[in-house]
């Protein structure tokens, strides 16, 4: 999810989900300020992560609309757990999560980054990093993750407006990037040939 300051109403009203159970299902984007993923940068994503998914556990902080994980749900991940710290967007998320039915999904109410420095580390296969946009906190957000949130052969995603710095023994998988954004598969680096 991203946040920015645009026009009141500025942003998209829905955002779709392009793949598996739930492909064409219409996700309502919340708020003006919060401003989803672009489909192709979804779709370039998730053909990346496609071999992973089918029952994969991921963890989706920055939630926001919620795309990036009900979509890994729609594709055969196991579980998702969505972390959204805005009152009125958690709302949002425990709605959507019962207009899809989508009992393997659990939202929680944190900060993403007080949640992983208080909560004892459980291991994710899939780890969506989407912060507000332009927020300077994705290399904090890497640094948390890298004590043991990950699991060996797991994979984060990362989109900021700038390619993520990367905690020691971490490595690049894929990469991409539009005008505003670069989006990064990391993992550690011996998973770097793991299910690539």
């Amino acid at each position: 999810m991203k946040r920015h300051a645009g026009a009141p109403g500025s942003g998209p009203g829905s955002v779709r989900i392009i793949g598996g159970t739930w492909r064409g299902r219409r996700l309502s984007v919340p708020a003006s300020e919060v401003r989803p993923s672009a489909d192709r940068v979804r779709e370039t994503l998730f053909n990346w992560l496609q071999p992973r998914l089918p029952g994969a556990r991921c963890l989706d902080l920055f939630a926001g609309t919620g795309a990036l994980g009900f979509e890994a749900l729609s594709r055969g991940a196991r579980q998702a757990v969505l972390v959204e710290r805005d009152p009125a967007v958690f709302t949002h998320l425990q709605e959507m999560r019962v207009r899809l039915a989508a009992e393997h999904a659990e939202i929680l109410r944190y900060d993403a980054q007080a949640w992983l420095a208080a909560t004892p580390a459980t291991p994710y296969d899939i780890v969506f990093v989407d912060p507000p946009f332009g927020a300077a906190f994705a290399d904090d957000v890497l640094t948390l993750l890298a004590r043991g949130w990950v699991a060996v052969e797991g994979v984060v995603y990362v989109e900021a407006p700038a390619a993520p710095t990367l905690p020691p023994g971490w490595a690049v998988l894929k990469q991409g990037r539009t005008r505003q954004v670069v989006y990064s598969l990391v993992a550690l680096a011996a998973a770097d040939t793991a299910k690539d």
